[in-house]
């Protein structure tokens, strides 16, 4: 029997994450960083000049583990393994992060046409002073969409705030044509190589 009082952090806003952790049984507590304070969000999501997408991904991702970390030190809040992650989609080479307006959101998916891209999703976890970190990468095709196929889609409010301008646990999801790679880590969790870390910091998986 899973020890009922086994929980982690989760240092992250998406329902997303939430959902998926919930699916492999998982229990956690909300740890959130501050997007917002007189000195900036406690992690900033810029691309560094010349970062490469893998570079990005991996460093957001332990940036956000050791943010969340420190405010657990500070809080004096009871130590849980803490778990972060980041996705980013990246195509030629490209970021595409969350489009800010209907304008980005169009051109990203008029890029994404027809082609592969690949999604990028990083996962960390620490836990009594150590670190375990992974980045999934996933293949994934477009179909050619239309002008207007974009255009509806681009009228929701799906785009905007997800990294590429789509999600593909949403309508996106007919945009796609084949994936190689994780499903879960495409919607922002890898959930195999998640339970991997997590038991590899004491958490018990089934």
């Amino acid at each position: 029997m899973k020890n009922p009082f086994q929980k982690i952090y989760l240092a992250s806003k998406s329902s997303r994450q939430r959902e998926l952790l919930r699916q492999i049984d998982v229990a956690f507590e909300l740890l959130l960083l501050r997007d917002q304070t007189p000195r900036g969000s406690d992690v900033s999501e810029e691309v560094l000049p010349d970062e490469a997408p893998l570079a990005y991904v991996t460093r957001v991702t332990m940036e956000k583990a050791r943010s969340a970390h420190q405010m657990m030190v500070r809080r004096s809040l009871p130590v849980r393994p803490i778990l972060a992650a980041d996705t980013t989609v990246t195509i030629d080479d490209k970021i595409l992060g969350k489009p800010a307006n209907k304008g980005e959101a169009v051109e990203m998916l008029r890029r994404l046409s027809g082609r592969r891209h690949q999604v990028l999703t990083s996962v960390a976890v620490i836990h009594h002073e150590q670190t375990w970190q992974l980045t999934q990468v996933s293949d994934v095709l477009f179909q050619q969409l239309s002008d207007a196929m974009i255009n509806a889609y681009c009228e929701t409010a799906e785009p905007y705030d997800k990294a590429g301008g789509y999600g593909i646990q949403g309508p996106a999801a007919i945009f796609i044509e084949t994936i190689r790679g994780s499903h879960s880590g495409i919607m922002g969790l890898p959930l195999f190589e998640t339970a991997q870390l997590l038991q590899q910091a004491g958490i018990r998986i089934l």
